[in-house]
């Protein structure tokens, strides 16, 4: 008796040891920042092919002792819709394929028996989606589990049936089912943020937003850290909450692409408030306030006119109060400074950006909170 216990006892601790060498191994290791930019996907061009209609059917009714039964051929089914969805947990395009057939519809039978309908293909993309086809714009779509049909399936064709008349008792005719609607769509994902941290490659706008929100983009001491948008949430008392978006470095020329300028001004389209984030340890900083405007109003007009504040960041470092009192003359914006790594009058700027998204009234370019898991 004591042997079986201690046998079972022994399975027992075996099947625990294998099943945490199994969990071991399918472990998810967290990525970093480069492999998740690659995945990290914002425009996509997709091919979509609505299903075609089902066939009509041509056949006449035939049972004993009733030689001229009629015609009984049944109409076919319609084709399956290409249907785009959007799902809040998606954060990229990068699921999407490039090439999307619906399904098509099922044939009509004799006995006047009608082909199925085929079920949608639905297409899941994130909350900030365009859906663009040549340059036009078809939806924006901005709200969790919207829907928005990008292709019609073909109607199903007629039985013989449908053509009994007074005139034709035994019609012959069978129609074939419609073809589905193709079409050649332009994806985009904008970001949907309240505001936007704009500046220069390694101005700190990674370091800002872990500082004032609950985000933790990557910060590392070389220029291009951030690779994709980052969003993080500002949580005041009152139980408001403020989107505020890491948008990546913009460069001179980035309205002609450079630097892939052209991906990432998308995601400040949205937003309603700005946020400059100046380097004050580099020479004229003022400057770097007026190309990044000028980089947005060519990428497109009085984007730079909106809502705004200049955040003065990294003012622990050396020569930075004496570029601060420069600015300040040469600028009638207002001038917030900041230290991201110290956290230095960081509630300021927390205070002035509520004051900046209450002052802005809801309108084309306002966004919702973006849904955060507890």
């Amino acid at each position: 008796m004591l042997f079986e216990n201690n046998l079972k006892l022994l399975r027992m601790c075996r099947t625990v040891c294998e099943g945490i060498q199994r969990a071991h191994k399918h472990r998810t290791v967290p990525l970093s920042e480069k492999k998740l930019s690659r995945y990290f996907v914002d425009q996509r061009r997709v091919k979509v092919a609505a299903g075609s209609g089902g066939d009509g059917a041509s056949s006449f009714h035939s049972e004993p002792r009733k030689e001229w039964g009629g015609p009984d051929g049944g109409n076919g089914g319609a084709g399956g819709d290409v249907i785009i969805r959007v799902d809040r947990q998606v954060k990229s395009l990068s699921a999407v394929s490039t090439v999307y057939r619906g399904k098509d519809g099922e044939a009509g039978s004799s006995k006047n028996r009608f082909g199925r309908n085929a079920s949608p293909t639905y297409i899941t993309v994130p909350l900030g989606t365009v859906v663009k086809e040549e340059g036009e714009t078809l939806a924006d779509l901005s709200h969790h589990q919207e829907l928005f049909t990008v292709a019609y399936g073909g109607a199903g064709g007629k039985g013989n049936r449908f053509f009994l008349s007074n005139e034709n008792r035994a019609p012959l005719t069978a129609t074939p089912g419609e073809k589905g609607q193709e079409r050649v769509l332009q994806l985009e994902l904008r970001t949907m943020a309240h505001a936007a941290l704009v500046g220069f490659p390694n101005a700190g706008k990674s370091s800002l937003l872990r500082a004032i929100s609950n985000a933790r983009p990557a910060v590392a001491a070389y220029p291009f850290t951030t690779l994709k948008p980052h969003v993080g949430i500002v949580q005041y008392r009152d139980h408001e909450q403020v989107a505020v978006a890491d948008i990546p470095g913009l460069i001179p020329g980035a309205h002609l692409n450079r630097g892939l300028g052209v991906s990432f001004l998308r995601h400040i389209e949205r937003c309603r408030v700005l946020l400059f984030v100046l380097d004050m340890s580099s020479a004229e900083p003022w400057d770097q306030f007026q190309q990044l405007r000028f980089e947005l109003d060519q990428y497109s007009p009085h984007l730079s006119h909106r809502p705004l504040a200049i955040v003065a960041n990294k003012m622990d470092l050396p020569d930075a109060r004496r570029n601060l009192e420069a600015l300040r003359i040469r600028v009638h914006q207002t001038v917030i400074p900041v230290s991201a790594l110290t956290g230095d009058n960081t509630g300021e700027l927390i205070l002035h950006l509520r004051a900046l998204y209450d002052s802005y009234p809801l309108s084309q370019h306002s966004a919702p909170v973006p849904h955060t898991q507890p």
